[in-house]
């Protein structure tokens, strides 16, 4: 369940970034799978780094809370990194 918050959430992640920040949209597909990506990542990455315990152990509001908030993020980088590569190749 918490991979399926990450994913979602870092979709939604890309897709706000992508509009926030104009130099990096890359149109809503593009955002979406870029944001999948990096949220599946940063949900990984933070279950790693805090334990299973704190982020990724249970159900409760503090682990959905954690998943929400490294998907969204990652979501984001990997939309920043995606959209800096193709600046670059074009």
């Amino acid at each position: 369940m918490e991979l399926i918050i990450g994913l979602i959430s870092g979709a939604v992640g890309g897709n706000v970034a992508g509009k926030a920040v104009g130099g990096i949209d890359q149109g809503t597909l593009i955002n979406s799978i870029s944001g999948i990506v990096g949220g599946g990542l940063g949900g990984t990455i933070l279950t790693s780094l805090l334990g299973a315990g704190a982020a990724g152990g249970g159900m409760d509001i503090g682990s959905i809370i954690s998943q929400i908030a490294g998907g969204g993020i990652g979501g984001g980088a990997v939309l920043a990194i995606v959209s800096m590569i193709r600046n670059k190749m074009s």
